[in-house]
Order: C-alpha cells, then sequence, then structure tokens
C-alpha cells in the first residue's frame, strides 16, 4: 500500500484556527487521509522506509486543505471560447482549489436534464486537473427532469429569479419555483438562487429608463441600474417558499447587498433552512475605486461602496454569511468591450477569479483585518463550502476519512497579478496590478500532485481530477 507522508511545522487541522506542528498520511490506492499526528514527525524515527519521493516535508509553510469554491462557469460545452474543463481548473489547482462545483449555465447545453448532464460530464472527461462536481438548473417547465438529476449526482439546483443573460437559461416566476419545489420535496437537496427580482408590471423598463440619460461607461450609472431593493425583494420570496417548504434548503448565491443582513438574520434565528454565501470580489473591491470604462468590474448583483463590504464583512464573522465563494463568470474578452466603449450597461457581467481567492482574502486580512485567520478563511473556503455542496466529511479539512486534498502555501510570499500569471483562458481580471499575499507552492488532489509552481506549474503532471 503506498503512502504519502506529509510532515510540517503549520498544519491546519480539523476545526482548528491556526496551523499546528502535524504529520498525517495520505493512502495513494484510496486516496483518503489514513492517519493524523500531532507534532512534526522525524523521518529517520518514523518513516526511515518510505522513499523520498513519499516523504513531503514542507518545513515553517503552511499545510492547508484544499478549497473548495462552489460557484464556478466552466462554460463547456458550447462556450469553450469562454472557458473550458481543462483552463478552468488548471486556474483553480494554482491558487489551491482542489474542487469546483460547475454551474449548469454558461454551458450549451445547461444542466437541466439528465442527457445534457451526461453531455457535460463526458465533455469534462480527462480534462480536469480538480475534482469537478456540478449543479443542476431549474427553468420553466423542468420539473419532472430534477429527481433523476438528483439520482446522477447533482448536489442542487441554480435558478435565477432575474433575467440570466442567455436564451438557453430563462429565469423562473413564483408559480415555476413552486412545482420544481413540489417535485423535489421528498428529495434531500438545495434550490440555490440568483437573488435579484424585478418589481412587476414595467419595473424594469423604469429602471432602465431612470438611467438612460447618464454616461454608460461610468461605473455609477449601472450601479444604479441594479438597486439593492433587487436583491431585498428576491431575498423575502426565497424565505417565504423555504418556510413553505421546509425540507429544502435555500441559497442565495452572490449576495451583494449588505441591506439584507437583518432580514436574512432574521430568518435564520426563526429557523428558515437558509444558507448565503458571498464573493470575493465583494469583500475586496468597492466601488469608489472602479475606474472609468472598465467593465471588467462589472458583476451582477454588483460591488457596492465600501461601507456595504464593511457590513458584508461583519455578516460574515458573525455566521449570517456561511460561505466565500468566486463565481468566477469568463467571457471573451469582446464582450466586455474594454477596448471598444467601455461600457458597463452593454458589458457581459462576470468576474475572473479562479487562482487568486485565497491570496485576495489572506491580503485582506493581513492588511485590514487582523481578528481574521487562515482558519477563518478556509472555514468560509473549504469546510463550508464542501457542507453547502454536499461533500461534508470528503472535502474541506485535513482529517482521518477525507480525501487527501491539501496544499503547500508559502503565507509571506507575495506577487504581482499580471495577464501572464493568470491561468483562466481569457485573462482579463479587475485584480490585474494588484499585489497579493500568499501563493501556492504545490497542490495535490487525493495525494496526487496537481500543480508545482516550482517546476512550471502543470510540467510533466497528468490531470488528477474525477467527476463527482
Amino acid at each position: 500500500m503506498p503512502t504519502l507522508v506529509v510532515s510540517s511545522n503549520n498544519v491546519l487541522l480539523k476545526e482548528q484556527k491556526k496551523p499546528q506542528p502535524a504529520t498525517f498520511e495520505v493512502n495513494l490506492d484510496t486516496g483518503k487521509i489514513d492517519a493524523v499526528y500531532e507534532g512534526k514527525r522525524d523521518k529517520s524515527e518514523y518513516y526511515a522506509s518510505t522513499p523520498d519521493e513519499l516523504w513531503i516535508d514542507a518545513g515553517d509553510l503552511y499545510i492547508l486543505p484544499g478549497l473548495v469554491d462552489a460557484h464556478v462557469h466552466l462554460n463547456e460545452p458550447g462556450r469553450t471560447h469562454w472557458e473550458g474543463f481543462m483552463t478552468g481548473t488548471q486556474a483553480a489547482i494554482s491558487g489551491g482549489v482542489t474542487t469546483v462545483v460547475d454551474m449548469p449555465l454558461n454551458s450549451i447545453p445547461p444542466t437541466t436534464t439528465v442527457e445534457n448532464l451526461e453531455t457535460k460530464r463526458n465533455a469534462a472527461r480527462g480534462q480536469c486537473w480538480t475534482d469537478v462536481g456540478f449543479w443542476g438548473g431549474i427553468i420553466p417547465g423542468n420539473d419532472k427532469d430534477l429527481p433523476p438529476l438528483v439520482e446522477k449526482g447533482v448536489k442542487g439546483f441554480k435558478c435565477f429569479l432575474i433575467e440570466s443573460g442567455v436564451d438557453e437559461f430563462p429565469c423562473v416566476a413564483e408559480e415555476d419555483l413552486v412545482q420544481a419545489m413540489v417535485s423535489l420535496d421528498e428529495t434531500p437537496t438545495t434550490v440555490l438562487y440568483h437573488a435579484e427580482l424585478e418589481g412587476k408590471g414595467d419595473a424594469a423598463k423604469e429602471r432602465m429608463e431612470s438611467v438612460s440619460d447618464k454616461d454608460p461607461a461610468s461605473y455609477s450609472t449601472f450601479l444604479a441600474s441594479r438597486p439593492p431593493s433587487l436583491e431585498l425583494d428576491a431575498i423575502e420570496l426565497v424565505i417565504s417558499l423555504h418556510r413553505r417548504f421546509s425540507n429544502l434548503r435555500g441559497h442565495v448565491v452572490h449576495l451583494s447587498a449588505a441591506e439584507a443582513l437583518p432580514t436574512i438574520r432574521k430568518a435564520k434565528a426563526a429557523g428558515v433552512n437558509l444558507t448565503v454565501e458571498t464573493c470575493f470580489h465583494y469583500l475586496c473591491l468597492n466601488a469608489e475605486h472602479i475606474p472609468h470604462g472598465h467593465p471588467e468590474f462589472k458583476c451582477c448583483p454588483p460591488i457596492r461602496d465600501n461601507s456595504n463590504r464593511e457590513l458584508l464583512w461583519q455578516g460574515l464573522l458573525d455566521g449570517t454569511i456561511d460561505c466565500v465563494v468566486s463565481d468566477h463568470s469568463p467571457c471573451v474578452a469582446s464582450l466586455k468591450r474594454v477596448e471598444e466603449d467601455g461600457d458597463f450597461m452593454k458589458a457581459w457581467g462576470g468576474i475572473s477569479t479562479l487562482g487568486l481567492g485565497l491570496s485576495l482574502l489572506w491580503t485582506e486580512a493581513t492588511n485590514n483585518r487582523k481578528d481574521v485567520s487562515i482558519g477563518d478563511i478556509i472555514e468560509w473556503t473549504s469546510v463550508k463550502t464542501a457542507k453547502h455542496a454536499s461533500l461534508e466529511g470528503v472535502k474541506g479539512s485535513i482529517d482521518v476519512g477525507y480525501d487527501g486534498d491539501f496544499v503547500v502555501w508559502d503565507p509571506e510570499a507575495e506577487f504581482l497579478v499580471t495577464k501572464g500569471l493568470l491561468k483562466f483562458k481569457n485573462k482579463l481580471s479587475p485584480y490585474e496590478g494588484l499585489r497579493l499575499r500568499g501563493v501556492v507552492n504545490k497542490a495535490y488532489v487525493r495525494g496526487a500532485l496537481g500543480y508545482n509552481r516550482l517546476t512550471g506549474g502543470f510540467t510533466g503532471l497528468t490531470a488528477p481530477g474525477q467527476l463527482l
């Protein structure tokens, strides 16, 4: 039985806030962690017969659990010029993410039937550098397709309460959701909501007309077009639905509007089966610093002002917000209109982040939030995201019985975000030019090396990812 032994003065073990000296063993036949020992064990004393290639002594570098990014758009098949399984998972693992869960859009076809799921899984095979799970999708009229998708392993179902931006994934009305939830009510699954909701009648038209005379290349124009009320109204609907369908967990994706936090707190306190995520960009960027004519900062719901950002941090620290994800949503550069006219109103909404999230949060923490530990960051990006994606006990922690997914990480090293550093396909990101702290040296999936910065990243390696 080949066993990989990993030892460091700084291993972040399960349920710990700080790293500690520890040693653990990964069974390379099963990919599982078989043993964990407190203390950094000496090779000559404990593992004299272990060959050097199966021994990792990370010294003072951190050993962290691999991150679980539960909100990623990989876009394959159908829009592989936007992203793909290979480039997306390479970008992910280069930043310490060892599991991603792919959203049902913007691939063609979307993951709304078993047939479409199999099309996507066939496209993914052999390309994945991380493990990959799949969310299904709820669109009008596909309620009968949902239980079979659960049987085939999807982790839950995403829907849009406002237009998604792609024709093949239309938004749902309340009656569509009721039909879907009746179909799923006896099934252990989750409904995920893009939580922006238009008012009735001509509300959408009036909303757009209110900014029609403003400069479309000004971020303030776009921000005014997506007010917090869209999120507040949507979240009220979500809460009412999950009071009625209490067997199903509701999950608000990419919360942007901090004004919704009191409503969420109240619902959770009342026992509503509800979880909430926010994103790296809402925690690390703010509207005041978004330049004129730079739609690489555009996403929906939008990045709001700094006071809103501070309230999101408070919501994360007090547990109102459960987890943090990337919502990596790339497109080709022309759709961002950066080189054309910088029109925020016409540009594609989505931010490219894969590979940067851990460093973004660590930089924010070490610069501005001394009360935030690496253990907190891993709780939000690994432990809670694994639980959200029904991977609890398998992913997100270093402990016996978990998959041997881990990262060798230098918390002191810094790097400049450049196009050449980015691993995703279309190298357009609002983080370009930032200096970040925390560098992944190596990343392992079930004990198999999937990324080695010291030897060029992926040179000589085989993609270790599996489909979940």
